[in-house]
């Protein structure tokens, strides 16, 4: 039993995929001017987004719904320097404000579908920093 425990925690540590346990699964989101990296598919359901900010400046995460959407621009605030959020409305699965290096964590509950990883700090979403996920 306790073999069987160590695995399911190990499972979650590593890599850039996603696992679960205990019905949530664990995916690896990183970000470093000006890129994402995230697993390309991820189970539906409760996801803990282990968000690891590289760095060198801060960075947010939005996980926006994309249906129906993939050929339509986000909308753009008046400044162009940023996606208008509040634009998006029940679109955004969910957010986490802007930090500084490290590693935080977001839980979202996913349906399936297709989805946005995005960073909206000043120029960084249309810096490239941008990762499409196939929720399952």
């Amino acid at each position: 039993m306790a073999l069987a425990a160590l695995i399911l925690l190990l499972g979650g540590c590593g890599g850039g995929g996603a696992s679960s346990s205990s019905k949530v699964a664990t995916a690896q989101v990183r970000a470093r001017d000006f890129h994402i990296s995230a697993p390309k598919q991820l189970p539906a359901g409760e996801v803990d987004i282990a968000f690891h900010n590289k760095g060198p400046n801060d960075h947010e995460l939005l996980v926006i719904r994309r249906d129906g959407e993939e050929e339509e621009e986000l909308p753009a605030r008046p400044s162009g320097l940023t996606i208008d959020e509040e634009g998006l409305g029940s679109a955004v699965a969910g957010a986490l404000e802007p930090g500084e290096k490290g590693v935080r964590h977001l839980r979202v509950k996913l349906r399936p579908g297709h989805y946005e990883l995005i960073c909206n700090m000043a120029g960084h979403y249309y810096g490239g920093m941008q990762a499409e996920v196939t929720v399952q």
